[in-house]
């Protein structure tokens, strides 16, 4: 559920300004405390939740300690995440599945409930409005704004702001296509041939994953750099440090639909933890408009060097 991992991230001062707000009728027990998890990291959990009001505090926990690396909110997260909405003496399902993580989580109970926690670690948190979505709740989702929820994260692998393609090298490009140059954990140099570019998309593998092959419909986690064949210009980039043209972190994106046909074609079945260079003629890049607004015009052909760090299947994300 794409959804849910895009609303993780609502900015942290929305949620603080809603410090004052809490679930309506609270329970005078300690039911929060109640709530118990069970079953393996990594599968869907057993969840039990009192039949009573939650009691409007916040409950933190690490039934499961992993002993990777430590989770910090600049980096993007796979993990499997388990959401319930508990509302007066009900609950619900709101969803259970893999789910890239995004940085800089803007709610502020989650935040704290995964600072300092460590990869292959299953946390839990029961979090009132006010360390959630607050007053507002989120519609979207179906969460009410006097709704709390539970949260069950299985956290398994972390990907810093300068991650890159984790497979074995195997090419540099070169010849009538591009060149391209890098160092791990750094933007990929590109370097223009003085030919023409194809007529067609091409996809060349420069580092080869062996992670699972990309699907339509995957959700996938990427860094990338593109370029003008033109004239070389960088027009936009996900590498730090941040600028003008670059987001300074990953991109998460659903392939099929959310990004241009070119990258739609070209990243099929390419494996996580490739790194592959994509030429993309205008028909299958921003058309015959192109976009001014950074540089391309509507006969360019554009130059991508994409490193494929992580994927979640369709199947597992809906």
């Amino acid at each position: 559920m794409r959804r849910l991992a895009a609303a993780l991230t609502v900015p942290l001062i929305a949620a603080a300004a809603l410090a004052g707000c809490g679930s309506s009728g609270p329970s005078s027990s300690n039911s929060s405390s109640l709530v118990k998890v069970s079953g393996g990291f990594g599968q869907t959990p057993k969840v039990t939740i009192p039949a009573e009001p939650p009691d409007g505090k916040t409950v933190i926990s690490t039934p499961i300690k992993g002993t990777g690396a430590t989770w910090e909110d600049a980096n993007n997260t796979v993990g499997k995440v388990t959401v319930y909405v508990w509302s007066g003496n009900t609950h619900k399902l709101l969803a259970s599945s893999d789910q890239i993580i995004p940085a800089g989580i803007g709610l502020a109970g989650l935040k704290k409930a995964l600072t300092n926690a460590r990869m292959g670690s299953r946390v839990v948190a029961v979090l009132p409005p006010k360390e959630a979505w607050g007053k507002d709740g989120d519609s979207e989702l179906g969460v009410k704004g006097d709704d709390t929820t539970v949260w069950i994260l299985d956290l398994q692998q972390t990907y810093a702001p300068n991650a890159s393609a984790s497979g074995k090298h195997v090419s540099n490009g070169g010849g009538k296509l591009p060149t391209v140059s890098a160092t791990t954990g750094s933007e990929p140099k590109i370097t223009m041939p003085k030919t023409s570019p194809p007529s067609q998309l091409t996809v060349t593998t420069l580092v080869k994953g062996t992670g699972p092959k990309l699907t339509t419909g995957d959700l996938v986690l990427a860094q990338y750099v593109g370029a003008v064949w033109r004239d070389g210009k960088v027009f936009n980039a996900t590498w730090p440090p941040r600028s003008s043209v670059s987001d300074g972190s990953p991109y998460t994106f659903q392939l099929g639909g959310q990004v241009i046909t070119g990258w739609n074609k070209g990243l099929v079945g390419v494996p996580v933890g490739s790194r592959v260079m994509l030429t993309i003629p205008p028909a299958d890049g921003y058309g015959k408009k192109g976009q001014p607004s950074v540089g391309i015009k509507g006969t360019d052909t554009l130059v991508f060097v994409i490193d494929v760090l992580a994927s979640v299947s369709q199947s597992q994300a809906g």
